[in-house]
């Protein structure tokens, strides 16, 4: 009943007023992550006040428990037997997947150098290390070849990732053992003016500094107005009376009827 119509899903609602039998996946996912949440909460307390003194010090934590659940649902067409360890101040992970037809275990330490968000650009640059890949089972494919012959060199990891087709589309300057990834290569991203305006907006007042991790958590290290304040006003005028919405714009003197595409 996944994929019928509203009133079919109505009719069936009618005659079922348990609900018994009807299938709401995205609703059944977040009920799951919820109730996970919670039972996580009751079970180390501690969270609580751990996220009260990071909220006062700009900080966001998540914990690497929390990363291993929704990475272990990530479902039958993602990685799998994903492993995820602390690795400070980045994480070890682990993850069986497919390459070319080969099944490979790949191993890697990730390490987040920095984080740059606004309305002209979103780059993540990730420094790799301790990089391993073994096959799994007996394949005989050129990729199995490559991995067993050790002709990967694979203190590069940043080359051989540029060179893939769909992850290469995405990379910035990436050599080494080093990983540019620019999101503004994205058409979806790069193309779509409202959201640069959001992220011109949002990130004036807030933005991501830095991504660091203990024995138990990942935090999100948070800076406000990385421009100061000056910085923040002109993003509102320039993204949100300047470039906004006609109806926005339309409040100010003198704008009224001055309408820009986009919107």
């Amino acid at each position: 009943m996944c994929g019928a119509s509203r009133h079919a899903r109505r009719a069936t609602d009618d005659r079922n007023p348990t609900g018994a039998g009807v299938c709401y996946p995205a609703m059944a996912a977040r009920q799951a992550i919820l109730e996970a949440a919670t039972s996580y909460l009751r079970s180390h307390p501690d969270e609580v006040l751990r996220a009260l003194r990071n909220a006062l010090g700009l900080r966001v934590g998540v914990p690497i428990a929390g990363l291993r659940y929704l990475a272990g649902r990530a479902g039958e067409s993602g990685p799998q037997d994903v492993e995820i360890d602390p690795d400070p101040p980045g994480i070890r992970m682990a993850a069986t997947l497919e390459m070319m037809g080969t099944t490979v275990r790949a191993t890697t330490s990730i390490f987040i150098e920095r984080i740059r968000i606004s309305a002209e650009e979103a780059r993540l640059e990730l420094r790799l290390e301790g990089t391993n890949l073994r096959v799994v089972g007996d394949a005989e494919t050129p990729v199995a070849a490559l991995i067993r012959s050790g002709a990967l060199d694979l203190t590069k990891s940043g080359s051989l990732a540029a060179n893939m087709p769909r992850l290469g589309a995405l990379l910035g300057e990436s050599s080494g053992n080093r990983l540019v990834i620019d999101l503004m290569k994205h058409p979806k991203i790069g193309r779509n003016k409202a959201l640069r305006r959001a992220l011109g907006l949002v990130t004036s007042v807030l933005t991501v500094q830095g991504v660091q991790s203990d024995d138990g958590h990942v935090d999100v290290v948070l800076r406000a107005f990385p421009r100061g304040v000056g910085g923040a006003v002109r993003a509102v005028r320039d993204h949100l009376f300047t470039d906004g919405p006609p109806w926005i714009r339309g409040m100010l003197p003198g704008r009224r009827g001055d309408a820009r595409p986009g919107w």
